[in-house]
Parts: C-alpha cells; sequence; structure tokens
C-alpha cells in the first residue's frame, strides 16, 4: 500500500443500467428470477458499489500486485431503477484498520437515492491469495476422487 493510502478519499462512478444487469439476468437459470421485475439487481448494484471502492484506491495500491477483495458489506436499496438510467455511486474511505478498508457508499439514479450504507475490503497480495486460492481448489479436486 502507498503513503497515499488514507482516509479521505473519493471517488465517484457512473453506470448506464442495461438490461443485462436487471433481476431476470441475475439468474437466468432461476424461472422465478425470470419472472421478477426489469429493474437494476440488488446483486449488481452491490457489484457497481464495489466497482467504484476498487477504482477509489487503485491509485493507492502497488497494482496490480495488490488488490483488494469485498469482505464484507450493509448497503440499503432504497428504490427501482429500470434499464437505461444512469447510476452513480460516491464512495468515501472512512477508515484503515491495518489492511483493512471501510467505506461508506452511496448511489443515486438520477431521480432517487438508490443505495446506502458501508462496505468494507481487504488488500491482498495477488499472487498468494491465488496460491492460497488453488490450494483449496486442488483439496477439494483431491476429495472429489
Amino acid at each position: 500500500m502507498k503513503e497515499t493510502l488514507i482516509p479521505g478519499i473519493k471517488y465517484e462512478h457512473q453506470f448506464m443500467v442495461s438490461k443485462s444487469k436487471i433481476v431476470p439476468a441475475l439468474y437466468p437459470e432461476s424461472e422465478d428470477f425470470l419472472l421478477m421485475p426489469e429493474v437494476f439487481a440488488t446483486g449488481f448494484m452491490v457489484g457497481f458499489l464495489e466497482w467504484a471502492c476498487v477504482m477509489a484506491i487503485k491509485p493507492h495500491l502497488n497494482w496490480p500486485e495488490e488488490q483488494s477483495v469485498g469482505t464484507y458489506i450493509d448497503v440499503s436499496h432504497e428504490a427501482a431503477t429500470p434499464p437505461g438510467f444512469s447510476v452513480n455511486a460516491r464512495v468515501e474511505l472512512i477508515a484503515i484498520e491495518g489492511r483493512r478498508l471501510i467505506f461508506a457508499v452511496e448511489a443515486d439514479d438520477g431521480i432517487d437515492l438508490i443505495a446506502k450504507g458501508q462496505h468494507e475490503r481487504m488488500v491482498i497480495n495477488k499472487q498468494k491469495f491465488d496460491e492460497r486460492v488453488k490450494k483449496k481448489s486442488d483439496a477439494n479436486l483431491g476429495a472429489k476422487k
């Protein structure tokens, strides 16, 4: 982590909601999801907020060796947003506890506040992280034999 990674970093990120980011597209394998309203899915909204946090801190990490992974999310989904709307996320790094980063997050769709809450990320060494995941995957494959 660079010395510039300090609380107070803010970032805004915009995204146009397409049909690929609506509730029926979240799990097209589910017949129930296919029948649900065609609005910005909460799962995709969470990913959008994570994306904004990643972009906020990327210049302050030794990218790509250092990256971050989401570890906690506590956000409301306040209002429905149909496809074709541009959503805007505003994130602020509010605390750093070792490698743990805590963000205040919110988003709107130009009419309504659609999300508000908190998100936490952990700074990782990408190579070490990938090695642990591979070891876990290999152990799982060995258990299935």
